[in-house]
Order: C-alpha cells, then structure tokens, then sequence
C-alpha cells in the first residue's frame, strides 16, 4: 500500500502567498522565503519550514521574492512600487529601488551582483548592486511591450530580446533550471519544456486543471504542478506519467519550487499557508521520521 503523502504547513501569513524561492544549499542548509500579499515576506527554514524572520518595511503587497545562493542576501518585489534588498543574516533593509509602477518579479545574478526586476511598467532592469548610488541610471534597462501570452529570452549584453514566443493564452508562471539547459513555462492547462538556447520544444504535459506554478526536479526526475483546483500533481518526467495527485491547500496553488536537494518541494496558496512535501514519501528527512512496520507501538 503507498504511503500517505502528509505535508508541514507553515502558518504566519495573513493573506494569500503568491511567490516563494529557495536558496542554495550552504553550510547551515537550505532557506526558503516567500511572498505575500499582507505585505510581511517571511524568511524560513527550508527543509523544516520554522521560521527565521519577517522582512518588515514594504507599503503593499509584495508580489515576488528570492534569495541569493548562499542565503546572505534577499530581495523583495511589492505593490508599492519598490523593489527592497537586504540583509538575510541580519534582516536588515540594505536598498530600496523605487520604480514607476507594481512590482511583480525579482531575481539575482548568480554571482549575487545583479538584481533583475520586472513589473507592471512593462520594463526589466538589471541593477549593478555594487553601484547602488546611481539608481535607475545605473540599471540596464530591456523595455518592450510587454504582452501576458508571450515569453521573451533577452540577452543582457546588446540589451534586446534575441527570441520570442507567443502562446494562445496568457503565460502563469516560468523555471529557468539552474544547469541552463531547460526553461520550464505554464500556461492554461499545460507545462511546456523548452531548450533554454533555442527555445525548441522539448515536451508538453497537460493537465486536468489550469496550472500558476511547476517546478523541475533538480535531477529532472519529477515534475510538481499546482492551480485552480486546490490540487498538487506530480509527474514523472521521462514519462510524463501522473504519479501523484492531491488536494493539499484550501484555495488556488500560486507557487511551487523544489528545494535544492530535490528532497521536497513548497507550496504557497490562496489559503495564507505554506506547506513542504516529500519527493519521496515515508523517507526520513526534516521533521519527517519514518516508522518502520515492526517498530510499532500499540
């Protein structure tokens, strides 16, 4: 008989949770932030989900979080029109960004040296952090029409968009794997798999509901997808065989990211809670323990 998957929520949050990341593995683990719209990004734990810290200072809802690699710096993205870094250690607010609109997205450089930021205004900029003084003058500005049904690959360089796809219904959600080789993106009822290069289609899965969020495996063994139906699916992706379905929130799935380690993977929902699951069920790990059938107790 499969063992039940039995998911840790992660309370704290007030509204709904709309974004999260995960940092690297470092040598006191893994961290995992998240994004919601009470305004309060929440610093975590990421293989238990106990709290560290709330990053306090936005005006608004904050739309987007990240973490560097080795979890020393964080960024947010929010309502009020600001992007904010700081201090993931300290919980200190380093930089404001301010901007001409909403801010929906945020992602560093891999060398932790750039900060990339996309919103509302249509534009994406890439900030110099070790020249914070200059501001906007500083940044690298890509602007475009922006349009909810296309995916743009820019090259940071010339800066232009050097590719570009169009989908027949409005894109929910993107992964850029870390290796470099895949870009994973949601729209409706599919998850597509695209050479991150070329933009070739690689594979398509679809599903039974409307997907926001999906998440490669960082041995690209699974797929996790969540979205309208309060459910998570899980697939394998050599196959593409549903391996897993379950209703794990009581609302809408917004986000879903595989740790680091690939041993688990969060979730944030309509519903204010987080929740971390196994990849591989009964396995101990975290605050998971695995009981064995004859070391049972009556």
């Amino acid at each position: 008989m499969a063992m039940r998957q039995t998911p840790l929520t992660c309370s704290g949050h007030t509204r709904p949770v709309v974004d999260l990341a995960f940092s690297g593995i470092t040598p006191f683990g893994y961290f995992l932030i998240s994004a919601c719209k009470d305004g309060k990004p929440m610093l975590r734990q990421g293989d238990t989900g106990d709290w560290i810290g709330t990053f306090l200072g936005h005006k608004g809802a904050v739309w987007g979080a990240t973490l560097n690699t080795d979890a020393t710096k964080a960024a947010t993205a929010a309502a009020d029109f600001t992007a904010k870094v700081w201090d993931a250690v300290s919980g200190a607010e380093v930089l404001t960004l301010a901007h001409k609109h909403i801010v929906k997205s945020v992602h560093f450089t891999k060398d932790s040296n750039c900060l990339l930021t996309g919103g509302n205004d249509k534009v994406i900029r890439i900030y110099d952090l070790n020249q914070p003084e200059e501001g906007e003058h500083g940044s690298t500005i890509l602007e475009s029409v922006c349009c909810p049904s296309v995916f743009r690959l820019w090259d940071r360089n010339i800066p232009e968009a050097v590719k570009t796809l169009s989908f027949d219904t409005s894109v929910s959600s993107m992964e850029y794997l870390a290796d470099g080789d895949v870009v994973l993106i949601t729209y409706g009822k599919t998850i597509a798999f695209y050479n991150a290069h070329s933009l070739e289609l690689i594979k398509t899965i679809v599903t039974p509901a409307n997907i926001h969020s999906a998440s490669l495996h960082p041995e690209k063994d699974f797929i996790v997808a969540g979205g309208d139906d309060f459910k998570l699916y899980k697939y394998d992706y050599g196959t593409s065989e549903e391996l897993e379905s379950y209703k794990g929130h009581f609302g809408p799935v917004h986000c879903v990211r595989f740790s680091p380690d690939g041993e688990l993977y969060a979730s944030g929902s309509e519903d204010g809670t987080l929740r971390l699951w196994q990849t591989a069920v009964g396995k101990t790990y975290g605050l998971w323990k695995c009981v064995l059938p004859g070391n049972l107790t009556s």
